[in-house]
Formats: structure tokens, sequence, C-alpha cells
């Protein structure tokens, strides 16, 4: 008996590698269910943003809901720059299945791998389409084997490509036996099933009741005692295994042509699980109650701050409560466009609007919000930035604020080190988007430059050093003598002040203040920068019973160590990070070339903990050398390595490398 469709709403999340068409099929996908038009091989839906529309490619996530056949479905669209995979991060927990596009070429591999592995974390089921499949004369077997390497679970092929010359021109379908031809634009044909193809179609068949049988006994004895399972028990087992993410169908096609687009949706339509079978994924119960996991945050002009979430259990209709609040409206979403909803029911993908403290990653109920920040990245890549215009120095942390909100992989931070607001991100292409949407969003000119490193001073040797400060103005005057010794502490043991004064030469009063004159001093060093990891002690002084008092002690111990400081060897430092790389195997020896160009030192290698075939290379490096680090990596790795790094330690820079941050 065939598997009954899902009543209830359902999402498919598009993703996979930069170029692969994602957009362009999600535009196919909605063209197919009536709609949405496809616009002659450019996209009207997707990509509308300013920045999507000047880089050529999408920037950020789409959203859309739709019918198909009297069944409700949101199709999520998501960027494939290895950039802005955040968006796909955060929308994979809401989605029943997802759609990995990729195009037709042996060396995307590792590309798909990210996918994959995320989508295999995650638990969803998820199927494979080959995009740009009408080029040329393909081999998809080839192309099955090349993409197996980066899948943990069998690939099933679920349909073979009829050639005609050096062109695909069809496909025949391996569980209904069924040919088609592909028409430009218009559904495809059902034709006969082309001469000389039967033995082809019948190995493939073959080889994709094999992988299923893997699975299931019943199906495992009726191939080895040659009998012919029904077209409805194999459906049923692609969408049994599919469901529990044993195996990866591949689909192909060309969504600018729309070649396989139907198959692909009725695909969906067969094998995306229900809301139900995801909200258990996820941990959440079936009782009733209202559930809505945000997965987007848009700041929409005059619509204001808006919270696109799926509901993942119970109904909500307009003015109920979630997170303890009224929502001032909730809508359905076609792209950016919005239309007023009245109901919303378990499955339905919904942009709720000024729920101001909602985040992406939230889980609300009625009363509450389960405050789960989003999983993000560590940034990799960051700029000093600043505004050209007198006064927008006030307009940019609320900008910085809205933008930051719509995509957690994204900081900002004001550096009290270098006096620079910096911002963080993946890459050189996110931060400069940012800085684009800054100024056409917000009307901020932001400049950006390389952010200066947090260098530090210390010192050799022990220094001991008297001062007297006086000044003598009418009246009272000033009067505070101390004498200092410094000596230098163990990298990383901080700032020490202590006292060994005897005799009451300097009142105890006056100790914080000499205290507090030291760490003026210790803010900019002999070589302008921080100093650290400095022992001071207050060993004799005098002081007047007029003339003394705060403020000339503290004038007189920022003195004292200013010279002392001068005196006694000052060096520069410099922070070094831990690294982690992690790549695939054939790209361990130019990594370890670019770690050593960039003055690191290199620990030792490690198989990547669920990663087969990758190895992680951990090293240390300093941070001057980090800047654009991610980007020579991506260079030589085809775009899929990665760091993640913390700090270390402080460590004393060569006369070389003092010489180049003086001057920086």
């Amino acid at each position: 008996m065939a598997t009954s469709h899902p009543s209830s709403p359902r999402t498919a999340l598009i993703c996979g590698p930069y170029q692969s068409g994602k957009s362009t099929l999600f535009e196919a996908l909605l063209a197919e269910t009536g709609a949405h038009a496809m616009h002659g091989g450019g996209l009207s839906l997707a990509d509308a943003t300013d920045e999507a529309k000047a880089h050529a490619m999408s920037t950020e996530m789409n959203v859309a809901s739709t019918e198909y056949l009297g069944e409700s479905w949101t199709f999520i669209d998501c960027p494939g720059s290895v950039e802005l995979m955040q968006e796909t991060r955060d929308a994979i927990d809401v989605a029943d299945i997802a759609v990995v596009v990729v195009e037709p070429d042996e060396g995307k591999a590792l590309a798909l791998a990210s996918y994959l592995k995320m989508l295999d974390q995650a638990g969803v089921p998820h199927i494979v389409f080959i995009n740009k499949f009408d080029k040329k004369n393909l081999s998809v077997r080839a192309l099955l084997q090349a993409f197996q390497g980066a899948s943990e679970h069998p690939m099933v092929l679920r349909e073979i490509p009829i050639h005609a010359g050096d062109t695909i021109t069809g496909h025949i379908d391996l569980v209904s036996e069924r040919a088609f031809h592909w028409e430009d634009g218009a559904h495809s044909s059902l034709i006969k099933l082309p001469e000389g193809e039967a033995d082809r179609e019948a190995e493939a068949r073959g080889e994709m009741m094999e992988s299923l049988a893997d699975f299931d006994d019943g199906l495992l004895e009726k191939l080895l005692e040659d009998i012919a399972p029904s077209k409805t028990e194999l459906y049923d087992n692609l969408t049994t295994d599919l469901s529990s993410n044993l195996v990866v169908p591949v689909f192909f096609g060309s969504a600018e042509q729309g070649h396989g687009i139907m198959r692909l949706m009725k695909a969906l339509r067969h094998d995306a699980p229900d809301v139900v079978v995801t909200a258990e994924r996820m941990g959440i119960a079936e009782d009733g109650q209202v559930r809505v996991k945000v997965f987007k945050t848009l700041h929409a002009g005059h619509a204001g701050k808006v919270s696109i979430g799926r509901v993942m259990s119970g109904s909500l209709g307009t003015g109920d409560h979630l997170a303890g609040t009224r929502p001032s409206g909730m809508n359905q979403l076609m792209g950016r466009k919005m239309d007023n909803m009245s109901e919303a029911v378990a499955g339905n993908v919904i942009g709720l609007t000024k729920l101001e403290a909602v985040q992406t990653g939230d889980l609300l109920t009625t009363q509450d919000r389960e405050a789960t920040e989003a999983l993000a990245p560590t940034p990799l890549f960051s700029q000093a930035i600043k505004t050209e215009k007198r006064g927008d120095d006030v307009k940019l942390p609320e900008a910085l604020r809205k933008v930051l909100d719509e995509d957690p992989s994204l900081s900002a931070e004001f550096d009290n080190a270098t006096g620079e607001q910096v911002l963080r991100g993946q890459g050189a292409v996110q931060l400069g988007l940012v800085i684009e949407q800054l100024k056409s969003r917000f009307g901020l000119e932001v400049t950006a430059t390389i952010p200066r490193i947090a260098y530090c001073e210390s010192i050799r040797k022990p220094v001991t050093k008297k001062v007297r400060h006086k000044k003598q103005s009418g009246g009272h005057g000033e009067f505070g003598e101390v004498e200092l010794k410094i000596s230098p502490r163990a990298r990383g043991d901080g700032f020490a002040f202590s006292d060994s004064i005897h005799g009451g030469v300097v009142p105890r009063q006056y100790f914080s203040a000499v205290e507090n004159g030291v760490q003026d001093a210790m803010v900019k060093g002999p070589q302008g920068f921080q100093v650290v990891d400095v022992a001071v002690e207050l060993t004799d002084g005098k002081h007047h019973s007029v003339d003394s008092s705060e403020m000339a002690f503290r004038k007189a111990g920022a003195q004292a160590m200013r010279e002392a400081l001068a005196a006694a060897g000052p060096i520069m430092l410099e922070p070094v990070n831990n690294v982690s790389v992690a790549v695939p195997d054939q790209f361990i020896s130019a990594i370890q070339k670019i770690i050593i160009g960039r003055r690191g030192q290199i620990f030792g290698l490690e198989a990547r903990h669920g990663w087969t075939g990758w190895e992680e290379v951990n090293a240390q490096i300093p941070a001057a050398e980090m800047q654009d680090l991610i980007t020579e990596i991506r260079s030589v790795t085809l775009g899929v390595g990665s760091f993640e790094t913390s700090f270390d330690r402080l460590q004393e820079v060569s006369a070389k490398e003092a010489s180049r941050a003086s001057e920086a």
C-alpha cells in the first residue's frame, strides 16, 4: 500500500555550493506550483536586493509559500557563498527536507561535502539535484561516483539520462520505468522507451534496488529469489529510507529550462516528512501547545522588525500572544512581499512583526521564549570601520545592531586597545556586503581598513626610580615624592602593586593614588602600547603636611613609572593565536607552507572528527599574520578549508617585526 501524503504544510530547504543555480531552481519550483512566472533566464523574486543585483548572487535567504496539488509548501532558498553559510545553518532546523543543488562537475564534490555534512549532523533528510544537466553529454555514473565520496550515506540514482548524440534530451524514471522527453519551458512529454536503453535502464534499476535492499530484508529476499518488487513497494522503500536519512536520492535536470522540475516536485510531495516528524527531530513534543521556531530576522523598513519562523506545533490566530506579547502582524511570505494571515497552523512559515525581544534561533510559546543562541562559526576575517561624515558615528551603533541582528555569524565591538570599531565575520565578501547595506539601508558612508594589532609592551630588567613632584602657585602647592622599583613578571602574570614603606614617609592614604598614577603611565609605554606583566613596589618617598595630596602622589607615581619603564629595557609584545586549520588531506602540504610563511609553528596533525579524508593542522600564528589567512586557505582548497582560532599568549616581537609594527 502506498504511503499517504502528509496534509500539513511542509517546508523544503534549497541549498548548495556557489553558482549551482539554487535561486533559479527556487523560482522554477514556484513556477511549477503556479505561484510565480519565470522571467527569461533572469530572477525576479529571488536576489531582489540591491546587493544581490550588484554582485549577481544571492546575498540572503529567500522564503516563499505556495500550494501544489492542494498542499501547502514553503521553499527556503539560501545563498551559496561559503561566507554566507549562516543562512543555511539557521534554516536547517525547520526544514522537513533539503534539496542540495550542485553543478554537473566532479570537482564540486568537496564543496558538496560541507552541505551534506551539515544536513547529516542536523538529521535532515536530503536529496541531490544535479542542475545544468543539459549543457553537454555527461556521465551520470561518473558524477555519482565522485559525489558519493562527499556523502556518509549511499546515493541512489532515481533516473538516468536519455542521450541523443552529444546532448541529453530526457530521462528514464527507474521506479516507474517510464521515459520522458524534455521540452524547454514546458512539462516533459511521456515517450516510449528509446531503443537500446532497456539494458542500461535495467542495470541502473537493479543497482537502485540493491541499495534499498541494504535496509529492507524483505526486499533483499525478493531480489535473491529473482522476484520483482512492485513499484509501490519501491516508492515506499525510498520514502521510508529517505525519511530515516539512510539514503540520498539523486535527480538531475535544468532549472533554467524547466527540465526535471515537475519530477523533482512530485518526489518532494511524495517523500518529504510531515512537520510532526521534524518537530520530533527537534525535540518538540506534540502536545498541541503553540511553538514557533524563529530562523530568520529582518529589519524591513516601514514594517520594522520581522521574525520569520515556522509553527512547529499548535495553531496561531491574529491577536494571539507569543513570548508574552502580541505581534503587530502575522504574514505569509513571497520573497519580500508579505500578505496578512488570519491563522497559522503547524507547518506554516510566517513573518511576525515587531517582536523586538525575539532573536534568530528562539523557540516561542504563548508566554515564553526559549532563547537558543543561533549556532555561528568563529569569525575568520575582520575590518576596522568608521563613518566618513561628521555626526554619522552616533548612528552607526544602531545600524550595526540591526545588521548583526539579521546575521549571527557577524559581530562588532569597540577595541579599547586600538580605539577602533571592529567588524568581524566570515570573509571580505560578507563584510563588504555589510558596508554596502549600511549605505543603501541606513545612508551611512563607511570606510574599512585593516584593524590595528593590539601590541603590548613589557620590560627586560628591574629598575628603581625616585621622582619628586613639586608645584607652587600661591596657596597650597603640590608635593609628592615616590621611589618605585619595577620588575618584569612572567608572561601572562599581569600587573602587581605592593609597598614596603617604613616609618610613614608616605602616608597609607596615598598608596592607592600612587598605584593609579602607575597605571596611568602603563596605558601607553615608551613605544606607544599598553604595558603588561610588570610588578611595581613602592619602596620610599616623602610627603608634606600641607601640600601633599592624592593628585600630587598620582602625578609623582605616573612620572616615576614613565622614567622607570624607559630605563628598564622596554620590549614589544605581539598576540599569538592557537589555530586549527581543517582541510581535505590533499591540501595538507599547501596549508603547512602557508602557516610557516606566516611565522607560524605547527604542532601536529590529526584526523578531523567525523570527516572522512580530512585533517586538522594545529598551529600557533601571530595575530599580525592572520588578517587574510582565510582568503589564502580558501584559495588553495577550492573554497572548503576553514579554521578556528583563539588567543593563546603574548610573545616578544623580533626587531624586524617591531620596526614594521611601529611604522604601521
